[in-house]
């Protein structure tokens, strides 16, 4: 199956796709339960290995829209995680999450060097704020949360809807 038909073909999970893959979710308290739930069942459908990474060990609070929706388990503190050990990174958002981890050299520095390395990198909602600060988005094509336009645009990033 060429890289096109991925995109614009799929038919649904294959079963195996992503075996022996590894993939970094990072987030932290106040990130929305489904994009940070969803994203881990498909990749995990499909053969992944997924860790989720947060700047503190034990559990992180999760919210829909900005209500609390219940705790999350942190499989690894971001200051014991390497990127380089990952083949991919999810950036689930919400309002909350990307705004605090943005503030965070360790997230800011752990987003940097996966963009860097050429390794896929899935921003949902609001969490290309982090892209933004790891100053990444420069001349690349990039969608967002309606808002967070004129933030990619004055970043140097192409937004499209």
């Amino acid at each position: 199956m060429s890289q096109t038909e991925v995109i614009f073909g799929w038919r649904g999970p294959i079963k195996g796709r992503l075996d022996g893959k590894r993939v970094a979710v990072l987030a932290c308290d106040g990130v929305d339960r489904r994009e940070l739930t969803r994203p881990r069942e498909a990749l995990e459908a499909e053969g992944a290995h997924v860790e989720l990474i947060a700047p503190m060990r034990g559990e992180i609070h999760t919210v829909e829209h900005l209500e609390k929706a219940g705790t999350a388990a942190v499989d690894r503190a971001l200051v014991d995680a390497d990127p380089m050990t990952y083949d991919a990174l999810v950036l689930p958002g919400g309002v909350i999450n990307p705004d605090h981890l943005r503030l965070n050299h360790h997230a800011v520095a752990f987003v940097h060097d996966f963009v860097a390395a050429g390794k896929p990198v899935a921003a949902i909602c609001h969490a290309p704020w982090l892209l933004i600060e790891a100053g990444v988005v420069g001349g690349r094509i990039v969608t967002s949360w309606p808002s967070l336009r004129t933030d990619l645009l004055n970043a140097g990033a192409i937004w499209v809807d």
